[in-house]
């Protein structure tokens, strides 16, 4: 299962898979789902409707797509702190990662739920400003890619609709 990072959603909402300009992607979202291929989680979701735009609008009507934290994803709570706390990272870094940020519940679901997790950040493990997904990812033995990977992984088709004749 592919467990999908808001920054996934955002990009493809302001960028290459627009509602208006690849309804593909979204239609593909809701197989991906229905079929038990993708999914994301809670914390995703509230920060999509910190916006109150198209995006907030669809995970509004996907509930379902965004999956509470469970117990399984809180006992990796602690190993995850553990290693964040174990790196050079700034105070501040270490302090969003593991407050206020949805970086660290994805990681830790996608540990507990053994999923490969979707996101468009790259690895930096010198970076001390900021804990990225891709490198927690890798401390914790976890999968991660982007969303093209995820699509190719997939054999997603995106077909083109030629516009009604005006």
């Amino acid at each position: 299962m592919f467990l999908v990072d808001s920054n996934v959603l955002i990009e493809a909402k302001n960028r290459y898979y627009a509602f208006d300009i690849a309804p593909g992607f979204w239609a593909w979202l809701d197989y991906a789902h229905a079929s038990h291929i993708a999914c994301s989680i809670e914390p995703v979701r509230d920060e999509l409707f910190e916006r109150e735009d198209e995006l907030a609008r669809w995970a509004r009507s996907h509930a379902d797509f965004f999956r509470p934290i469970d117990e399984v994803a809180t006992s990796h709570f602690a190993p995850l702190t553990s290693w964040a706390q174990s790196r050079m990272y700034t105070a501040a870094a270490l302090t969003e990662f593991l407050t206020n940020a949805a970086d660290f519940f994805l990681v830790a679901y996608a540990t507990a739920h053994k999923h490969t997790l979707v996101t468009h950040e790259q690895p930096r493990p010198e970076a001390r400003k900021r804990v990225l997904i891709p490198d927690a990812c890798r401390a914790m033995g976890v999968t991660y890619m982007n969303t093209f990977m995820m699509l190719r992984n997939t054999q997603a088709r995106l077909d083109f609709q030629l516009p009604a004749a005006s």
